[in-house]
């Protein structure tokens, strides 16, 4: 494996630098960005930590912070105890409609707010009831969107 180069490890830090904006941890983004153009794709805690310079428990940090989202995976080689992590090849999709699942549940959780303000000021509602709408219309625009989406690969595969 060879070494980084300075303009690959400007497009890491730029990719570090949106998902830091979104709230996730730099190093998180870090690897993603790596995963996103390592050669071969698949890549070991060992050779991440090396390639961007960190310590190995920091991409353990990362790995177990990124995989529940479906973006990063973990895999391993027939005979080997390695894990090795790579960007899932649906792993974008899974982690869209992770959020989508998040607006449904952040939507209800709206709703009960507003259940709760009952009978109080419409202006005190307001707030409350923007965000109620915005993600009632996320959870029903989202799944024509990540179908559409699908449709589009399983073209672009054929």
């Amino acid at each position: 494996m060879s070494e980084p180069t300075e303009d690959e490890l400007a497009f890491v830090d730029d990719v570090a630098g949106f998902f830091a904006r979104e709230g996730l941890p730099l190093i998180s983004g870090r690897v993603i960005g790596w995963l996103l153009i390592s050669d071969p794709p698949e890549q070991s805690a060992a050779q991440i930590a090396e390639a961007l310079q960190v310590s190995r428990s920091s991409i353990s940090t990362a790995a177990r912070l990124l995989t529940p989202s479906g973006l990063v995976e973990g895999v391993r080689r027939r005979g080997e105890r390695q894990e090795y992590l790579r960007i899932a090849a649906d792993g974008w999709s899974r982690m869209l409609e992770r959020r989508y699942a998040q607006a449904a549940g952040f939507r209800e959780v709206t709703e009960r707010g507003l259940r709760a303000l009952e009978g109080s000021a419409p202006q005190r509602r307001e707030r409350l009831a923007n965000v109620n709408r915005l993600y009632g219309f996320l959870e029903a625009e989202l799944p024509a969107v990540l179908r559409r989406w699908r449709d589009e690969q399983e073209d672009h595969d054929r």
